[in-house]
């Protein structure tokens, strides 16, 4: 199946955000909700030496004990994420959507959605997974390793759901969020929706013909939009703005050409995505 919106779901407290977010945008985009949950049987260490100075039939023994134990852990693993896509496709069917579908896969997160792009018209997933640390800003490695890897529209949602009523598009003029700024203005996704676009940056005569076609596009295609120009860091200037205007949602390119490129590929990779409070969809 293809041109489907795809949710990523585990054990944590990201997942009813993630069903939530997924199922408004498959009716939005009127394209089929399959969701998604990876068992990763990947041993976490190294298999240590345990012979010791014990003999060898009780080193065998005590392998194969550990044998049977991870199996065990891996069934319960696939059970458990059975239960959970269960649950995941009735929230969604009681949301409104019609027969959503399910996948469970053997393997790591990153290589079964490589796998599985050609099938992705937009991935939805949460902020962190189940084993990512607590703290608030902290962004779980699997979502970064995504970012890099997939080359397809990716929701990042918060872990509950709150209808999108004011989106903002980071524009910087580059190919990718021109690219944006032409798939928005085609997409059903936000239509009805007001859109926000801001330029970080000086009030440069480029600057200012760059946010005037792009509210051009947007307007023409039927969108609500307005736009401004702020001078200031990126990420502060951004998140201002999104605080003034009451933003729920950010829209920005996962890589371009000008300083939006470094909050995800430099030194301040992910400071958007850690401190988004917000749904943040991330365009390729």
């Amino acid at each position: 199946m293809t041109d489907q919106v795809m949710a990523a779901i585990d054990g944590s407290q990201f997942s009813e955000g993630v069903c939530d977010y997924a199922a408004w945008a498959s009716q939005a985009l009127a394209a089929p909700l399959t969701f998604l949950h990876v068992v990763d049987n990947h041993p976490q260490v190294a298999e240590a030496d345990l012979s010791g100075n014990i003999g060898l039939g009780s080193r065998e023994h005590l392998l194969e004990e550990l044998a049977s134990l991870d199996e065990q852990r891996a069934k319960l693993a696939q059970e458990q994420g059975r239960v959970m896509l269960a649950a995941a496709k009735t929230r969604a069917a009681e949301a409104g959507v019609s027969e959503p579908g399910s996948r469970q896969r053997n393997g790591t997160l990153v290589e079964t959605l490589s796998e599985l792009e050609n099938d992705i018209r937009l991935l939805v997933i949460g902020k962190r997974g189940e084993t990512a640390h607590q703290a608030v800003d902290h962004l779980g490695s699997n979502l970064e390793r995504v970012v890099r890897t997939l080359h397809r529209p990716i929701l990042m949602v918060p872990d509950s759901f709150e209808t999108p009523s004011k989106v903002l598009i980071a524009f910087d003029g580059s190919k990718t969020t021109r690219k944006g700024i032409e798939m928005i203005a085609k997409s059903p996704l936000f239509e009805g929706i007001p859109v926000h676009v801001v330029i970080v940056g000086a009030e440069t005569g480029d600057n200012r013909s760059q946010l005037e076609w792009a509210l051009k596009t947007l307007r023409e295609a039927g969108h609500e939009a307005e736009g401004a120009i702020r001078a200031g860091e990126v990420e502060e200037t951004l998140r201002n703005y999104k605080e003034e205007q009451g933003i729920d949602l950010l829209v920005m390119g996962a890589y371009g050409h000008s300083r939006i490129r470094h909050l995800l590929v430099g030194s301040t990779t992910t400071a958007m995505l850690r401190r988004a409070s917000v749904p943040v969809l991330l365009l390729r």
